[in-house]
């Protein structure tokens, strides 16, 4: 009780304390402005319109914060990455996507950790599941729950014929301490088996590798990228109890005939976004219809921009 609250008061400082530097800004501006309307030289012109932009960028970010005030977007993240139809083409996109995010979590300073991947037969990989942790890791990334839609000459394909292919991203808060979700032991079928790898020195001799199944749901989980069998089991019942709890969630959203604005773009082959590299580049957001060419930029990480569009979108409607 007493962790939980010191949580809230530190959050609320925070709040306040962006919301003071934004009112000063904004203040600033309006005197330089004024002097800019008695003197419009250049140096006050270009001095009120520096303080514009800054005025400008805090009140966005207090318009940001007001739209992650769902009772997880602040906890950390749980995000797998699946490859859909399509083989080689579809995990070769599978491992794209999970690059990209990777990037975009190191720009964003939050903290990530590979605990499964489920490697392709010739490239890239079926699926993978890492772990997120930073100020609202989960608000942010739950932005991009849904299918990704890429459109390329395929590097796989002899003739250089063009490719659609689709992989999933779904995002769980990790709300391991904070709830409480009974797991037991007799709901459980707990299978070891030795960690995939590139080879070489490094591959594990042992079966340390850890698949949880929760026979009431069907839910499988599985990790294989800790050091221990018992790390790896400890992870995957972290991974599964976040699942669970989400579960729950969606069940009670069902019997209380909520639907979520973003449960369509969840079903498979309604993408939320298309990643175009041939015959033109460009990238669009179906549900924003934002659009950026700089496709290089978008696949390095930098999509920012797409997920507080969303964000904004969604507290309009």
């Amino acid at each position: 009780m007493a962790k939980s609250l010191l949580k809230e008061k530190a959050n609320t400082t925070g709040l306040l304390e962006k919301w003071t530097v934004a009112e000063r800004s904004v203040s600033d501006f309006q005197v330089l402005a004024q002097f800019a309307l008695e003197d419009p030289t250049p140096e006050n012109l270009s001095e009120a319109a520096r303080e514009r932009a800054v005025a400008e960028k805090g009140v966005r970010e207090l318009e940001i914060r007001e739209m992650l005030g769902g009772t997880n977007d602040r906890a950390n993240a749980i995000v797998s990455i699946n490859a859909g139809a399509g083989g080689t083409e579809a995990q070769d996109w599978a491992q794209m996507l999970m690059r990209m995010y990777l990037r975009y979590c190191e720009d964003a300073g939050f903290k990530t950790n590979i605990v499964d991947t489920q490697v392709g037969e010739e490239a890239g990989m079926k699926s993978a599941t890492f772990t997120v942790q930073g100020d609202f890791a989960f608000g942010y990334l739950s932005a991009e729950v849904g299918v990704h839609r890429l459109v390329r000459v395929s590097p796989f394909d002899s003739n250089n014929r063009r490719h659609t292919s689709f992989a999933s991203v779904y995002v769980y808060p990790d709300i391991e301490e904070e709830i409480e979700i009974e797991v037991l032991e007799k709901d459980l079928r707990v299978d070891t088996y030795r960690s995939g790898g590139a080879g070489g020195q490094k591959v594990n001799k042992t079966d340390s590798a850890v698949r949880l199944t929760h026979l009431p749901t069907g839910i499988v989980v599985a990790c294989q990228n800790e050091r221990s069998q018992h790390q790896n089991r400890a992870m995957a019942m972290k991974i599964l109890k976040a699942r669970l709890y989400e579960r729950e969630l969606e069940t009670k959203r069902a019997e209380q005939k909520v639907v979520e604005d973003s449960k369509m773009d969840i079903a498979w082959g309604s993408q939320i976004r298309s990643y175009v590299l041939h015959p033109y580049r460009l990238i669009k957001d179906h549900r924003t219809d934002m659009e950026v060419g700089d496709v290089n930029a978008v696949l390095d990480g930098r999509l920012q921009g797409f997920i507080e569009k969303y964000l904004m979108s969604k507290g309009q409607k």
